[in-house]
């Protein structure tokens, strides 16, 4: 038997990878631990530089109160990124579906062990597609995860029976680049995959995690209507909103079509990814990523200072000062704080279902952040009493 802590860094497939494995190591007879434990698995992220300074961090802390590290992920892919770490510090350069077993066959299995393993958050993210076949010009990711690949819908449908019946009313589909998944066998794209998740009993709420806005077609945002229980909330990573810098990315659209297939989604909550100090954005284009999230009625922005990542196009590109960065990141978070505390306010007065899964946190139907007391994993009716820079705050209904 081995004691051992399972973490990650970085986005929620990987956290669903990192809970793959933590799955597989309590199911072959192991036991999940704090501290000074026999083994760590690391499961880290590399889509910044800091990312990678953070990853490396987790593991030499992890080397000092383990026998055994494993370092997997994103990270893990990205050649050099763990040079010169202690003796008991394994880098797993595999992908993400044969990470798991790698470290489970090195470390061991028990001959007692566990039928079924929950997991340990209230929502369930689901991993449905992983990789990305496509090439912006700043992305490490299609270099450290691989092409585009989707998982058979049977088996995406199995995983979720499996989350309901382990306690998890909400369900997250999340991949590297979701629109792209497909299971061509049984002819399934993702508005078909939506509605039958949906229409497993016991999801009580479904989600998708993220998608590119040339896959936000007409059928999928009519899956997402019509489906019980599908949450009105899109992210749509826009990147930046001027249409030289997204030629310079390598992106497949211009602000034109993004405002145009968003508007299909009009009601739900939006929400973005945006890179700032790209090389080629200048005060002009800054500005006009700045109309962009206006014009599009986005509220949260999850801002990226520009980071250049080895292998890239732009590896050795990186113009814009890292205060001039700094200053841009600050103005485009206060017009999303703006932007978040608008769409907030208008709850006021209205009752919204909200799903606790923190003490005293939860999320409304359309994502939006709710401050509420209550039974943490259960879903509960609250009124919208008053706003804060964190959410709302709810009263129950």
């Amino acid at each position: 038997m081995a004691t051992f802590s399972s973490s990650f860094l970085g986005c929620k497939i990987s956290h669903t990878d990192a809970q793959e494995l933590r799955e597989r190591l309590i199911s072959d007879g192991h036991i999940e631990s704090e501290g000074a434990v026999d083994v760590a698995v690391i499961n880290t992220c590399c889509v910044t530089h800091e990312a990678v300074r953070k990853s490396r961090q987790e593991a030499r802390r992890a080397a000092r109160r383990a026998r055994r590290v494993y370092v997997t992920g994103c990270a893990a892919n990205l050649e050099g990124s763990f040079d010169g770490l202690s003796e008991n510090v394994e880098v797993v350069r595999l992908p993400s579906e044969r990470a798991a077993g790698f470290v489970a066959g090195a470390v061991g299995a028990l001959g007692c062990v566990q039928a079924d393993v929950g997991l340990d958050r209230v929502r369930a993210f689901v991993k449905i597609q992983d990789g990305c076949s496509f090439s912006c010009s700043f992305c490490v990711i299609p270099e450290v995860r691989g092409s585009s690949r989707s998982r058979p819908a049977s088996a995406v449908v199995a995983e979720v029976e499996r989350r309901v019946s382990q306690g998890h009313p909400e369900i997250v589909l999340t991949g590297i680049n979701l629109g792209c998944y497909r299971d061509r066998e049984a002819g399934y794209g993702l508005s078909r995959l939506v509605r039958e998740v949906g229409a497993v009993p016991g999801v009580e709420r479904l989600r998708l995690s993220s998608i590119e806005v040339n896959h936000l077609t007409d059928e999928l945002v009519a899956a997402m209507r019509e489906t019980p229980g599908v949450s009105p909330h899109l992210h749509v990573p826009l990147q930046s909103g001027d249409d030289g810098v997204l030629r310079e990315m390598g992106r497949r659209y211009d602000v034109a079509t993004y405002l145009r297939r968003v508007e299909r989604a009009r009601g739900f909550n939006l929400t973005t990814d945006v890179i700032v100090g790209f090389p080629n954005e200048d005060e002009p284009a800054f500005e006009r990523t700045l109309e962009a999230v206006r014009e599009a009625g986005i509220t949260k922005v999850h801002v990226f200072p520009y980071s250049p990542r080895p292998g890239t196009r732009t590896a050795d590109d990186d113009r814009v000062p890292a205060a001039v960065k700094k200053e841009r990141s600050a103005r485009l978070r206060a017009l999303s704080a703006e932007a978040c505390r608008r769409r907030w306010a208008r709850k006021l007065g209205r009752t919204e279902t909200v799903l606790l899964d923190r003490p005293g946190r939860g999320y409304g139907d359309d994502y939006s952040p709710w401050l509420v007391e209550g039974p943490q994993g259960q879903f509960v009716r609250v009124r919208a009493h008053d706003v804060t820079e964190e959410g709302i705050v709810g009263l129950a209904a």
